[in-house]
């Protein structure tokens, strides 16, 4: 079965990438802080995607589809499910600091320790049964070698 990606789904997952655009995925706020005295107003905290489950359902999901089988149409999406590369859990990471072919890297979007949940998550799910964890010592060691490709 062939699945496809629309240039509306892509241009979806564009959208909804910027709203994550802040550095580590700071807090952002909706307003300014209530001046003193005033009952109305405030911030507004966005939910933050911590474990590997929320960053996949909130970043990677969009791309390699809910269940990790990717998609294929005007681009070709990898499927992540039973995916016997992930087996060294270094590949992952490669792939989310790095970035390949249409992917892009997304260290200017997701902090290592964010990095190392979602390469995790992917190792334990969707068929994958790679239970060591991806750790963030193991995220800066390839985000160091970054520059050299």
């Amino acid at each position: 079965m062939t699945r496809s990606i629309s240039y509306v789904s892509l241009a979806a997952v564009l959208a909804a990438l910027t709203v994550f655009a802040a550095p580590a995925f700071a807090q952002k706020t909706a307003s300014p802080a209530p001046a003193q005295g005033d009952s109305a107003g405030g911030a507004t905290k966005l939910a933050l995607p911590v474990s590997g489950e929320q960053v996949y359902t909130q970043v990677c999901q969009a791309c390699h589809m809910a269940d990790a089988r990717g998609a294929s149409g005007a681009a070709t999406i990898p499927a992540l499910a039973n995916n016997p590369r992930l087996g060294a859990g270094a590949y992952p990471v490669m792939m989310i600091v790095k970035g390949r072919g249409a992917m892009p890297g997304f260290t200017d979007l997701l902090p290592p320790q964010q990095i190392a949940n979602v390469a995790t998550y992917i190792r334990t799910h969707f068929g994958n049964n790679y239970p060591k964890p991806v750790t963030e010592a193991d995220v800066l060691q390839v985000e160091g070698s970054k520059g050299a490709r």
